[in-house]
């Protein structure tokens, strides 16, 4: 038994999670799981030839790496078994992520409902990792609490969650975050003096095994997942001023953040009821309840299993780039993958997925905003596709040209051109060499990279995020150029294409909340 949090990982990040679970519904959906080797080995089998896992040996036939990624579905409220039937079901959460809905809201919502106890941390059948009940907590609520408590400076590192948080933090009370909040101060003060002499016995790994030379490996691990899925929510920064392994809720979500904190409700009961558990855990935002029939079986036939095998494609797809129709290419491409008939590729498509689905590939575009120099051409890129695909610009990546900027937009619908500069940082200040950059090379000298006529209407940084002093960064650049400018967050973007989704901005709506000479505030959109 395990005497701290903890989660299961087999990756690193929940990027991959919506085509496993995909590849999860086309194998397993209405086959019994328990016990039943050849669904193990089936859903093993399909991961690997969908590279989702690596190939292993699998000499012994065991299956036990589809059970390890099922469990991973399973503790994250996505799928079930059907305690009537035996047969593997999707949560509500499961199916809205395999009908397109954006992976983000959906599992931001189930990482906010996670809590010990639950079936994954009190299951039998894993008792090596069996979580200890004297947590009952939810970790990730808890987590943001402190987030947002100036005892100690908004900020945590890993190595305050892995040494202290995890093993001592136990329900979500006052009296448990004051306790936490003062250990971590003595921790900052005193660094591992604070901790127990028998520290390692009562917080040993689950092979019981102490790493002599790296004594901390298997918190430090589970800490860095735990960070990696609060990442994902899009709730928080890492690496926060330059330090490695410090968080901080991101400046535009600490009001969304204390709202979450203030509405996060009691534990779900009955946790050693696993469907009970599960159907209520796996609610997606747009149910209060799961109130479906489940003993209604369907006959599997060629049909469904080509349906399963295109949407498994169609998520595959969706992940790697924005997909906002159902186009003549995306047919194509989800027909020679599938080997499906084309027409019935198209059918299927639009009966599932007619907008198409672009929250999964937000996911990616959020995460490039903060890799620094390491994926900027791919940040650049994704701006261009999301410019032109989204919102209809004419939009070219000239940033390769050389002293030009990244991006350059052309509308024709309103007449005007307008770049953008990408800037993947946590915290991006325009440098007097930026700040000429901008002036002398972009602005000035338009016409060695653009061949359009029309008047630039405004130039944009989009970054992570930006220091405090930004907006008089953008007006120095104004003021010498008469353009207007404006600092855009890539939380803003994301939330432009969300809302683009529902009601679509005009051309002459998006000039106005980028010419604000002023970084881009959510009640702008």
């Amino acid at each position: 038994m395990l005497n701290y949090w903890w989660m299961t990982r087999p990756k690193r990040k929940l990027n991959s999670i919506p085509e496993i679970l995909a590849c999860c519904a086309s194998v397993s959906l209405n086959c019994e799981w328990q016990g039943n080797l050849y669904t193990h080995l089936a859903f093993e089998q399909a991961l690997e030839e969908s590279g989702l896992k690596r190939v292993g040996e699998r000499r012994d036939q065991r299956g036990g790496g589809g059970r390890t990624y099922f469990a991973w579905l399973e503790s994250l409220g996505l799928v079930f078994t059907h305690e009537a039937t035996g047969q593997t079901k999707l949560t509500l959460a499961g199916e809205a992520i395999v009908n397109g809905e954006s992976p983000v809201a959906i599992l931001k919502n189930q990482i906010l409902k996670y809590q010990f106890p639950s079936p994954f941390s009190l299951s039998p059948a894993s008792a090596k990792v069996r979580v200890n009940e004297r947590f009952k907590i939810k970790p990730f609520i808890f987590l943001l609490r402190l987030l947002r408590d100036p005892r100690i400076g908004y900020y945590l590192t890993q190595e305050e969650i892995a040494k202290i948080i995890v093993t001592e933090a136990e329900k979500n009370t006052e009296r448990c975050v004051d306790y936490i909040v003062s250990r971590i101060l003595q921790f900052r003060e005193r660094g591992d003096a604070v901790l127990s002499d028998n520290f390692f016995e009562l917080y040993a790994p689950s092979s019981g095994k102490v790493n002599p030379e790296h004594p901390f490996s298997h918190l430090m691990d589970l800490a860095n997942t735990i960070i990696n899925w609060m990442e994902y929510t899009q709730l928080i920064a890492r690496n926060v001023d330059n330090v490695v392994g410090r968080i901080a809720v991101l400046p535009e979500c600490e009001d969304e953040v204390d709202t979450i904190v203030a509405n996060a409700g009691g534990l779900i009961d009955r946790p050693e009821e696993q469907e009970y558990f599960q159907r209520k855990y796996g609610l997606d935002p747009h149910h209060q309840r799961d109130n479906r029939n489940l003993m209604e079986t369907r006959t599997i036939t060629a049909r469904i299993i080509d349906e399963q095998r295109i949407r498994q494609a169609f998520i595959a797809r969706s992940l790697r780039s924005p997909i906002f129709d159902i186009t003549a290419d995306l047919i194509d491409d989800v027909s020679e993958v599938t080997g499906v008939d084309r027409r019935f590729v198209e059918d299927t498509l639009r009966q599932f997925y007619p907008h198409g689905a672009v929250g999964a590939f937000m996911t990616e575009y959020f995460e490039m905003a903060f890799k620094g120099r390491d994926e900027a051409t791919e940040f650049e890129k994704a701006t261009v596709a999301l410019f032109r695909d989204a919102f209809h610009f004419t939009a070219e990546h000239v940033g390769p040209i050389g002293r030009t900027p990244d991006v350059l937009l052309i509308s024709d619908d309103d007449g005007y051109q307008a770049i953008i500069d990408n800037k993947a940082y946590s915290r991006y200040t325009i440098s007097n060499d930026h700040h000429n950059r901008m002036v002398h090379n972009y602005i000035n000298n338009l016409h060695e990279y653009s061949d359009c006529r029309a008047p630039l209407a405004f130039f944009s940084y989009i970054a992570g995020g930006f220091g405090n002093n930004i907006d008089s960064q953008l007006n120095s650049i104004t003021e010498e150029t008469q353009i207007a400018g404006s600092a855009v967050s890539v939380y803003h973007i994301i939330k432009m294409v969300e809302k683009n989704q529902e009601q679509p901005y005009s051309h002459s709506r998006i000039r106005e909340i980028f010419s604000l000479n002023r970084q881009v505030a959510l009640a702008d959109l």
